[in-house]
């Protein structure tokens, strides 16, 4: 993971309309969780968020726009995602299974299977992911 300033880098999603809305979402104080599948920290080489850790959040131009800290991390299974941290990754979902299908999308996405070199990869309700929580700390440029 690549440092900016005395903080690691953040991304949300991949450049593009994603990560603007995710990164806005962060902006406006409504995502203070996200979530990766495990496997994506072994593909990067990165260690798993810490609680206490500050990151610098990126925008799709790669200018920093906030900073962010680590409040909580856990890993459960996919079945195992509840309401809660659904709704405070700040999309708008209102139910389980609304934030399961939109991550499943992103999951199974082109872009997704590219950067994991697996174009089959697809998951499952066994399979492990990384639930974050995070708070804002300093927002420091608005987005384009």
């Amino acid at each position: 993971m690549a440092n900016h300033g005395e903080f690691q880098i953040a991304e949300f999603g991949f450049p593009g309309p994603l990560r603007d809305r995710l990164v806005g979402a962060i902006l406006a104080g409504t995502k203070t969780s996200t979530s990766s599948t495990l496997v994506e920290y072994s593909i990067v080489d990165e260690p798993l968020p810490i609680i206490g850790n500050m990151q610098t959040v990126v925008d799709s131009n790669v200018a920093a726009v906030a900073t962010i800290q680590t409040v909580s991390v856990e890993i459960v299974r996919l079945a195992d995602v509840g309401l809660e941290h659904a709704r405070e990754e700040g999309e708008g979902f209102d139910s389980v299974a609304a934030w399961r299908r939109g991550h499943e999308a992103f999951w199974h996405s082109a872009e997704m299977r590219d950067f994991l070199d697996n174009p089959d990869f697809t998951v499952d309700n066994e399979t492990l992911v990384v639930l974050e929580r995070f708070q804002l700390i300093e927002v420091l440029s608005q987005a384009d």
